[in-house]
């Protein structure tokens, strides 16, 4: 899919402070969650029962959404997404792709 998280910027008195980078989660009703620590996908999951977490980076079209590991380490800068697991066998349309890129945008940009 490709949805990168660019650093973003602000400018206080002319000099260019970098916001801190967090790990975005969308979740499956649309809304945000912003982590600013690295944390283990488990603990996302443990609060979202039959669900499983994806990289935004790692999504294409006519392939497998592919799972983070439980014990994997959710990456500041990334954005991920909380997906059904009855989706975990399907393959990605560009339709789902488009669906999911619209979800993250209206999700980012409130």
């Amino acid at each position: 899919m490709g949805i990168c998280a660019s650093s973003q910027y602000i400018s206080q008195g002319g000099i260019a402070l970098k916001w801190p980078s967090t790990a975005k989660i969308i979740h499956l009703d649309g809304t945000l969650q912003e982590l600013k620590h690295p944390i283990k996908a488990e603990q996302i999951l443990s609060q979202n029962l039959g669900c499983f977490l994806c990289s935004s980076e790692s999504m294409y079209i006519n392939s497998h959404i592919p799972f983070i590991p439980q014990n994997e380490e959710l990456k500041l800068g990334q954005i991920y997404f909380l997906m059904p697991l009855s989706r975990s066998h399907q393959t990605l349309s560009l339709h789902d792709l488009c669906t999911l890129a619209i979800k993250a945008h209206a999700a980012l940009t409130h």
